[in-house]
């Protein structure tokens, strides 16, 4: 196991860089500064401020594993490997296992969510016996109640595309992660957020600025 653990960088929006062992993992890379080249790249959904085709190539090396969902990986071009949910693959000792992330709630305009189910994915990536889920853009689906054994949840509190806050900490508190972080949070209070889950619940509600990081 590595001697300085995980590290986990929000780097703003839905955009996380993990080091771990020397490894470098970013998903959803969209906001903040981008100076590693990556070794694995994980992208939820095709939008723009997730699938950004311009970081993905700053960041691309020839080795690099990009797993991003069909309609993105047509958009990032070259080799990209596609997960649906349920479904798992093994980079370098890192597992990532696709699930569920859409919207029932939230629509762009009558019947057509934002975000339709089997167009975007989460990922549970299990590291040096850690597991950290990133829930993409999502409502408080019914399947986050069979997660597991979760140490660091990154889930959306903004509201409109997504979870708000009240909605947010009641999918934490069903499937009660050992911390979790709001993201994707535009304009919205965090500290509302961390109010409701703790009140709640022994999870550790950690409230980051873009560059901060945490180390597990």
């Amino acid at each position: 196991m590595s001697v300085l653990g995980i590290t986990v960088k929000w780097l703003g929006h839905a955009s996380f860089q993990i080091r771990v062992d020397g490894k470098v993992i970013y998903i959803d890379p969209y906001e903040g500064t981008y100076e590693e080249k990556a070794d694995l790249i994980l992208v939820t959904h095709s939008h723009f401020d997730h699938c950004d085709t311009s970081k993905i190539s700053k960041i691309r090396k020839g080795d690099t594993v990009i797993v991003a969902p069909e309609d993105c990986a047509r958009k990032i071009g070259g080799e990209v490997k596609s997960l649906k949910a349920g479904e798992s693959l093994e980079v370098d000792g890192v597992k990532v296992t696709a699930v569920e992330a859409y919207n029932y709630k939230r629509f762009r305009s009558p019947g057509v969510p934002f975000h339709p189910k089997g167009l975007g994915v989460g990922y549970v990536l299990e590291v040096e016996g850690k597991r950290i889920y990133h829930a993409g853009d999502t409502d408080f689906i019914p399947e986050m109640k069979n997660l597991k054994n979760i140490d660091l949840a990154l889930v959306p509190s903004g509201g409109t595309y997504t979870m708000d806050n009240p909605e947010a900490a009641e999918a934490v508190l069903a499937f009660k992660p050992k911390k979790v972080m709001p993201m994707h949070r535009w304009d919205t209070d965090p500290e509302e957020f961390k109010r409701e889950v703790e009140s709640k619940s022994d999870v550790e509600v950690v409230i980051l600025n873009p560059g901060e990081e945490l180390t597990l």
